[in-house]
């Protein structure tokens, strides 16, 4: 458990109006399903623009059905990578949020599964 100290805006500075902690728990604030959620370290910078950097710790739900849009931990012939899972009606890409880096256009013949949709980015600031 941690206390909680309320909201803080993050623009113009207002007065306090006193300080009151609560306990909170972060298990239940980041995490949807226990059974289902793990957490993996990025390595690499191809999702930057989405705010995952390399380092950063991820939450991922193996119980959430992966979507169009989705931010997807994804095994493509046995390679894993963090990207965003695209599906139209040509087939599926794993976009890179990095100018620097390609999109991975999933050949119809290769093997792809999606281990899950990440849920969280956890960002050192220090």
């Amino acid at each position: 458990m941690t206390e909680f100290a309320g909201a803080v805006p993050a623009g113009f500075p207002l007065p306090s109006d006193g300080y009151s902690a609560t306990k909170i728990s972060l298990d239940e604030i980041l995490i949807r399903d226990p059974a289902s959620t793990y957490i993996m370290r990025v390595s690499g910078d191809s999702m930057t623009g989405a705010g995952i950097y390399s380092g950063d710790e991820i939450i991922i739900d193996r119980g959430i059905e992966p979507k169009d849009g989705h931010i997807v931990v994804a095994t493509l012939d046995g390679q894993s990578t963090v990207k965003r899972l695209l599906v139209t009606p040509t087939g599926v890409t794993l976009k890179a949020e990095n100018s620097e880096h390609p999109d991975i256009t999933v050949p119809e013949l290769s093997e792809l599964s999606i281990f899950g949709v990440v849920t969280r980015s956890l960002h050192k600031l220090i």
